[in-house]
């Protein structure tokens, strides 16, 4: 169901897949053990939640200030590829999963460069 209400940072595929992915790794942490809960767990959904939320709240500023956003996105990437691994070599998650998280993160951190490139070279 969409919205009445449009904010124009949704249009973008990057935010889209950014939010899917936030929402994937939530559902994984539910299966984390209870005394991970507000250790890596916690760690690791901020750190998703942190690439959707980045690139929506710098959307609506200048190109420079929403580029200073985007590469905060794209260290919550990183930072959720070493959460993953944390996550598999803990046995919380298997290698497929994993490597599913590997396969959204490297997508999404290549959009978001696409994206700074983009706004770094217009006139």
């Amino acid at each position: 169901m969409k919205s009445d209400y449009y904010f124009k940072f949704e249009d973008l595929k990057v935010y889209q897949k950014a939010i899917e992915f936030g929402e994937q790794v939530n559902r994984q942490i539910e299966n984390f053990p209870s005394h991970e809960t507000y250790k890596l767990g916690s760690q690791f959904i901020r750190a998703a939640d942190s690439i959707a939320l980045n690139i929506a709240e710098g959307s609506a500023s200048t190109d420079a200030n929403f580029v200073r956003y985007l590469k905060m996105a794209w260290d919550s990437c990183h930072e959720c590829v070493a959460a993953s691994t944390k996550a598999r070599l803990r046995s919380y998650i298997t290698f497929e999963v994993d490597e599913q998280n590997r396969k959204q993160i490297t997508e999404i951190s290549k959009m978001i460069s696409a994206l700074i490139k983009h706004l770094k070279n217009k006139p």
